[in-house]
């Protein structure tokens, strides 16, 4: 899997988590999946908005706000100026966000300056190992990421110093940096949680070898999960036991109690593991939010898709694809049409939407699903795509809705979408489908060799 797609997935991965557990927080063990207890792929998804503070459907909180903030300022200052995080603090802090910790609230609201400030708040207090420092690290894990185990580490201390006195706490962010460190690289995390472990403060280790231990399970936490060590000991437990992102997700958010900084955690894991395309598209497509004290900017998937490029490399791509001529839309298949870009953004709002480029801003349509797929070789999860987007339509269709199936030029991606679910409905092997096709959309583009084995693939695991 290309280095990309493990960035995009980790940090999109913690803002899924976080939205997909905000409407669960302090809920109940197991309330998740009594609710869904199957995928909910139609219009209505496990995105469901609600909980205590009635969130949006797919709406982040303040895990990511604060991750935002981080983020923003790596890229921004070409490095960590830690006045400069503490400052974005403290104005996200004065603007209200409803839920800010009360821990971060006492550091940020103090009036002390950003190098005192927690370390007084510990010294009187004595409580300061939660969550809210491991919760928003990710996008620092992947900027540092590229600089190898001492800076990573030493950068998550000094970050977690900013809000949270206790050592024990920036100890954990270490060990997550050090972890998403080797996902990122393609590496086992988990295999790598001994050597991780070694870099930790002595008088720190034992506490933290105890919750990642193989045998460890969330039942034998000692604190609540609101406290460092069970969040990243939780999020590690459903890493080895989850077989994808949906099931990892689902893992941490039935244990009740901090459920979205919990999930946003195991996200911030799971994605750079499983990478971008294993986001299930209902989650990623949703995922929105904006920063309280930092404008009216709405963040949305395309913004943090950037802004993981921005993190990695340095550079702030653009994915505003611009106007081009319009085509489509046509009802190509019974219940679904086809269409470029263009001719997509620009159809009746009633359609149910399928995107297979980027996009610069999401369309107007209510329903919209974005499942980016690379017109070239390097789609190493082609197949869990495909898969996730095929599962999605056949719920959608089962609704009566209608469906329009768009990529940028409407050609390659779309006709490997079309195929695909003709493939899977009608029960056609891949040239009958590709005939099926070419007869009724002249745009069908064929060139994508890679594209043509994965349909070959799903003939036969179908047969």
């Amino acid at each position: 899997m290309h280095r990309s797609h493990r960035v995009a997935g980790a940090l999109v991965g913690s803002a899924v988590g976080d939205a997909l557990g905000a409407p669960f927080e302090f809920g109940p063990p197991g309330a998740f999946s009594a609710r869904f207890p199957a995928p909910a792929r139609g219009s209505k998804t496990e995105m469901c908005g609600g909980g205590s503070l009635n969130w949006e459907p797919g709406e982040f909180t303040d895990d990511t706000q604060m991750a935002l903030l981080v983020a923003s300022s790596l890229v921004d200052q070409g490095g960590l100026d830690l006045a400069d995080v503490f400052d974005r603090f403290s104005a996200w802090a004065a603007a209200g966000p409803p839920d800010i910790g009360n821990q971060t609230r006492a550091v940020l609201c103090s009036g002390l300056s950003w190098s005192s400030a927690a370390a007084e708040h510990f010294a009187a207090s004595g409580h300061a190992a939660g969550n809210g420092s491991l919760m928003r690290t990710t996008p620092a894990a992947i900027w540092f990421s590229r600089f190898g185990t001492e800076a990573t580490t030493d950068a998550a201390r000094r970050i977690s110093a900013l809000t949270h006195g206790d050592p024990s706490a920036g100890e954990g962010c270490a060990i997550f940096h050090e972890l998403l460190r080797v996902a990122l690289d393609g590496g086992d995390p988990l295999a790598a949680i001994p050597s991780a472990l070694s870099l930790v403060a002595e008088e720190h280790r034992q506490r933290w070898a105890t919750v990642l231990a193989e045998d460890w399970t969330p039942e034998q936490a000692t604190e609540s999960n609101g406290a460092a060590w069970p969040t990243l000991g939780s999020a590690v437990w459903a890493l080895r036991n989850g077989r994808d992102i949906a099931e990892v997700l689902r893992l941490v958010i039935d244990l009740g109690g901090d459920t979205d900084t919990v999930a946003c955690v195991a996200g911030g894991l799971a994605g750079a593991v499983f990478g971008m395309g294993g986001i299930p598209s209902r989650w990623a497509s949703v995922v929105h939010g904006r920063v309280p004290g930092h404008g009216d900017k709405v963040w949305r998937l395309a913004d943090l898709q950037q802004l993981a490029a921005a993190l990695d490399s340095g550079v702030q791509q653009s994915y505003d694809p611009g106007v081009i001529p319009r085509i489509g839309p046509a009802e190509v298949l019974p219940g679904i049409w086809a269409a470029n870009l263009d001719g997509a953004r620009y159809s009746e709002k009633d359609f149910a939407v399928i995107s297979l480029c980027r996009l610069g801003e999401p369309f107007e349509h209510e329903l919209q699903r974005m499942a980016y797929i690379a017109d070239n070789e390097h789609n190493s999860d082609l197949d869990v795509v495909l898969a996730d987007v095929l599962d999605d339509m056949e719920a959608l269709r089962a609704e009566g809705r209608r469906l329009l199936v768009h990529c940028h030029g409407g050609a390659s991606r779309t006709g490997l979408l079309l195929r695909a679910w003709l493939m899977r409905t009608e029960g056609m092997t891949a040239e009958e489908a590709t005939a099926h096709v070419a007869e009724r959309w002249p745009n069908l583009g064929l060139w994508n060799a890679s594209f043509t084995a994965a349909l070959q693939r799903l003939g036969q695991s179908s047969g």
